[in-house]
């Protein structure tokens, strides 16, 4: 992709994540924490506690890592800081949280200055198409579904194993869809992501050792994103009135059109979702 176009892909995001109305629906439906897909126990359960969860889930493939004194972390697209506090709080490690907005970036640092983990976690405001870190800088790289947001994820795969250490752990979740699912059928539900298609899981499957990476395992959770789409749905519509102050009428209006989008898609077995694990040669 040209880099005038990546350039412009990566704008979009800055603005979609800086804006006033997406932080609040993140901050009413999801909590503001971990804005990322849950792993439910049952169908009820709080959207927020399924995202800690999942965080959980992903840190236990590489707890021997996190638990190694000195251990370094960076975490692409971290967001609100929700999967940078649980690691730093939960294993000590050192993490560098890269992110692109910088109003979400302010939150999470005057969160880690509350919580008193500010000493442990860096912020840094930036594009994980160009990780402003030298090669072989971190034992581990972190991801929650910020990969769906890339414009060119060739290049931020390559840029990942770049700054890895040779024996460190990459290890993600992302929302794709399923392999051999043609990208227009699936067009209307990622518009909300401001992309045009997503990745699939024959995709990092095929690309990760292009990049130097071996071991790719895929814990594969998709029938974790019906629940989790539901949920979504049915939290903001319960919350519907809060949220028409909060993000105004129009955006309510656009997420209630397109979050059933999602469900539909992920009952008709078009979308997946899971962990990624693989690790340097």
């Amino acid at each position: 992709m040209a880099e005038e176009s990546i350039a412009d892909a990566v704008e979009t995001v800055r603005r979609y994540y800086g804006s006033s109305e997406v932080d609040g629906f993140y901050s009413a439906v999801w909590g503001g924490e971990n804005i990322h897909t849950g792993i439910y126990l049952d169908a009820h359960e709080p959207v927020g506690t399924a995202s800690r969860r999942t965080c959980e889930r992903a840190a236990a493939k590489v707890a021997h890592r996190l638990r190694t004194p000195g251990v370094t972390v960076l975490d692409l697209g971290s967001g609100y800081g929700g999967p940078t506090r649980f690691l730093a709080g939960t294993f000590g490690c050192r993490v560098t949280a890269l992110n692109i907005s910088e109003p979400q970036n302010e939150r999470h640092r005057r969160t880690n200055a509350e919580r008193g983990l500010d000493g442990l976690i860096e912020v840094v405001t930036g594009s994980f198409q160009e990780i402003p870190f030298p090669d072989g800088h971190f034992d581990v790289v972190w991801s929650q579904e910020a990969f769906c947001h890339s414009p060119d994820r060739d290049r931020l795969l390559s840029e990942a194993a770049r700054v890895l250490r040779p024996d460190g752990d990459l290890v993600f979740t992302d929302v794709m869809a399923a392999d051999g699912v043609a990208p227009e059928s699936l067009r209307e539900v990622v518009a909300r992501l401001q992309v045009e298609s997503l990745a699939t899981p024959g995709y990092y499957e095929k690309r990760l050792p292009e990049v130097g990476l071996s071991g790719v395992d895929f814990d594969d959770r998709s029938e974790q994103l019906l629940t989790h789409y539901v949920r979504l749905e049915e939290e903001t519509r319960r919350q519907a009135d809060a949220l028409r102050d909060l993000v105004g009428p129009v955006y309510l209006e656009g997420l209630l059109e397109n979050l059933p989008r999602w469900v539909a898609a992920c009952r008709a077995g078009r979308l997946s979702w899971g962990i990624f694990h693989a690790h340097g040669d």
